[in-house]
């Protein structure tokens, strides 16, 4: 059976962030003129954690804000607005150092934590790592949640734990109580990202209605990306029935460039691969130019609906709750029951990735583009 969830033209739900429920809310927000917010990895992760930072930054105007995340998972900070600075822990860095070495720079990091004196921390992580981090770091103010969604005993080492209810929701709703928690308002309509203005020129060459495709995901959940073939199939009915090309987009992990070339080879003219990007924002611009994202569970797909593109996202072996596009976008979550998902490793066979066939993304997208479409025959 096909699970179909999905918003916007003419799937029901509203926009605004966050159902869960949060049962112990504070009286007044805290006070604080240094705040370190903590969401350390993934990158998909961070992405759905940026419209959050927003309404921190709402709800605390004139207090430093800084941003502790790992060196992996950075990139999805780019091109964020109101942040005061990023704190990068090296963590990929010090696994390939001499045996001292990571031990030293965790040192260093911590020194370097406690020096800029917060008065607030904002765990939005809840693993034992993020909440040691800011324990060590003498921050006296220390808010996450409370369990289940704090795992591995981290709401031991908080000041402020945030009851949640129910514990399965999204990442986006979760994020979203948090903020509501401290007293503040989460909002889509506030991506915190600096665009800039204008069509790629790159584009400006190409069908005037196109979407996008990301076959790439990361190069630790290989298990999660669709086939090309099966893109470049999408790609040429999308083509054939309604005219619509498709822009290939790819990045710097590896493998990423690989797989947006074989799309484009077997999409016989009706897919194009798309120029490098070396960031967030060069990605998005690309994405602004089209009218709908196309891709599996991955931090291009998360960045697409925090911004409002339109999504058609293909799920496999992740749970489609938890990692659900932003409620703020248009979107079509395709996902088939096999059994055996969702899991945490997948499986070299990809039963479940496998499962959704592209006649089910074709006709998602095209349910999205309908308006579009319209537009352009008259």
């Amino acid at each position: 059976m096909l699970l179909t969830r999905g918003r916007g033209a003419n799937g029901a739900g509203a926009t605004r962030v966050g159902t869960a429920w949060v049962r112990n809310p504070l009286a007044s927000p805290l006070e604080a003129q240094r705040i370190l917010v903590i969401r350390l990895g993934a990158l998909g992760d961070v992405v759905r954690t940026r419209f959050a930072f927003a309404s921190i930054r709402e709800l605390y105007p004139r207090a430093r804000i800084d941003w502790l995340v790992e060196d992996h998972a950075a990139a999805g900070l780019d091109g964020i607005s109101g942040l005061d600075e990023i704190v990068v822990f090296p963590r990929y860095r010090l696994r390939i150092s001499g045996a001292r070495a990571p031990l030293r720079g965790l040192v260093d990091l911590i020194r370097r934590l406690r020096s800029n004196r917060y008065d607030l921390a904002v765990d939005f992580h809840c693993i034992l790592k993020s909440a040691l981090l800011a324990w060590a770091s003498g921050i006296p103010a220390r808010v996450g949640y409370a369990p289940p969604l704090a795992r591995e005993g981290s709401a031991w080492f908080l000041t402020h734990r945030a009851r949640v209810t129910p514990g399965h929701v999204s990442r986006f709703d979760r994020n979203a109580a948090l903020v509501r928690f401290l007293g503040g308002e989460p909002s889509v309509e506030t991506p915190s990202l600096e665009l800039p203005e204008g069509s790629p020129e790159a584009l400006s060459e190409l069908p005037k209605l196109l979407v996008t495709m990301h076959p790439g995901t990361s190069a630790t959940t290989l298990y999660k990306r669709w086939q090309p073939e099966r893109y470049a199939s999408v790609a040429r009915q999308l083509f054939r029935e309604a005219a619509v090309a498709s822009l290939v987009t790819w990045g710097p992990v590896e493998g990423e460039r690989g797989a947006a070339e074989d799309v484009v080879a077997a999409a016989e003219g009706a897919a194009y691969l798309a120029p490098e990007t070396h960031s967030i924002g060069e990605l998005l611009a690309l994405m602004r130019a089209t009218r709908l994202f196309i891709g599996s569970d991955s931090g291009p797909m998360h960045l697409a609906s925090l911004v409002g593109l339109p999504v058609v996202s293909i799920f496999g072996p992740t749970d489609p709750i938890e990692n659900a596009p932003s409620p703020g976008s248009p979107q079509r979550v395709l996902r088939r029951d096999v059994g055996c998902n969702p899991c945490r490793e997948g499986c070299p066979a990809q039963t479940c990735m496998a499962a959704v066939s592209p006649a089910d993304v074709v006709e998602a997208a095209l349910e999205l583009l309908r308006p579009d479409l319209r537009v352009s025959l008259t």
